[in-house]
């Protein structure tokens, strides 16, 4: 689950208040627990095709799938911990623990270079509730997209600065935590990251919602503006700029907020509009390869821009 925040200063340090409602009906009625729709969307044109070949959609898609034959995979579950020996794998990564919570374990892979480094990151747990939900969308997609990014940059080569792939263990919720503890008691795998890394990194790129069918990523309104400028800028360069509106959504308390609030510019790429987010339906026949290709083939761009600087 993710929670809204209404951002009532700018800075964040000066202050966000967290609203932690399940459902909270400022965002179009939230999910109604038993994967339902969220109300209020508004429907959005085809998504483009890229203009270059870089990040293999196919293979990604068939990441989301191999996640999803693992059922449930709650933060601690014997099921997620099968996974991560997967996943581990393909990112030729390690294991990082969560630092406070025995059991949890953020998967870290590298692209070696100079530092401060680039960190690419989603969630690899899904929900403990509905029984049943399996998160096509929140958030197997953004996994099967970091380790797609992962395999296409290094098979691209170059040098530069260094890239880290990471994706968290433990942003949501677990059982016994209430919505309105959301900000204590999740994001467990981002907060311990930055807690030990802070002064590693130089940017953050998160991958939520980010390959249902006509997917659209206008800025978070807590996402650094500056980067957020240069993936639509990428965006239009690869020619999938419809998919990065020039507009706002709501700001949401998600694995960047802490790195915002370590100082680090980051970005939360996801479409809070997803009608099916947090409930049963979110499924794997919800998403399309053109979406995942989009957002991937944007992400390749502006981390091989970052790259270089």
């Amino acid at each position: 689950m993710l929670v809204v925040a209404l951002v009532v200063q700018l800075v964040l340090g000066a202050g966000l208040i967290v609203v932690a409602v399940n459902g909270f009906p400022l965002v179009g009625g939230g999910s109604d627990g038993g994967g339902g729709a969220r109300a209020g969307t508004v429907a959005a044109g085809p998504v483009p095709r890229a203009n270059v070949e870089r990040f293999d959609e196919l293979r990604a898609f068939a990441w989301i799938r191999l996640q999803l034959r693992y059922g449930q995979r709650p933060a601690g579950s014997a099921q997620l911990r099968r996974l991560a020996e997967v996943l581990r794998r393909a990112l030729r990564g390690r294991f990082e623990p969560v630092t406070g919570h025995p059991g949890l374990r953020n998967i870290v892979g590298t692209l070696p270079g100079r530092r401060p480094a680039i960190v690419v990151g989603a969630h690899y747990d899904s929900e403990y509730h509905p029984k049943g939900f399996v998160g096509a969308n929140d958030s197997a997609a953004g996994t099967a997209a970091v380790l797609e990014l992962f395999g296409s940059l290094r098979r691209a080569g170059g040098t530069g600065r260094e890239v880290r792939f990471v994706l968290f263990d433990g942003e949501e919720e677990g059982p016994g935590c209430s919505s309105a503890r959301f900000s204590t008691c999740a994001l467990r795998g981002s907060r311990a990251y930055v807690a030990a890394h802070r002064r590693e990194v130089g940017e953050m790129i998160l991958l939520d919602y980010i390959a249902n069918k006509g997917v659209r990523l206008p800025h978070e309104r807590s996402s650094d503006r500056a980067l957020w400028a240069r993936v639509r800028a990428a965006a239009k360069e690869v020619g999938v700029g419809a998919v990065f509106p020039a507009t706002d959504q709501v700001a949401i308390y998600d694995d960047h907020t802490p790195f915002l609030r370590a100082g680090i510019p980051a970005v939360d790429l996801i479409d809070f509009s997803y009608r099916y987010a947090d409930g049963l339906q979110d499924t794997i026949d919800k998403l399309s390869t053109a979406s995942l290709d989009a957002v991937g083939e944007t992400v390749f761009a502006v981390v091989s821009e970052l790259r270089a600087d």
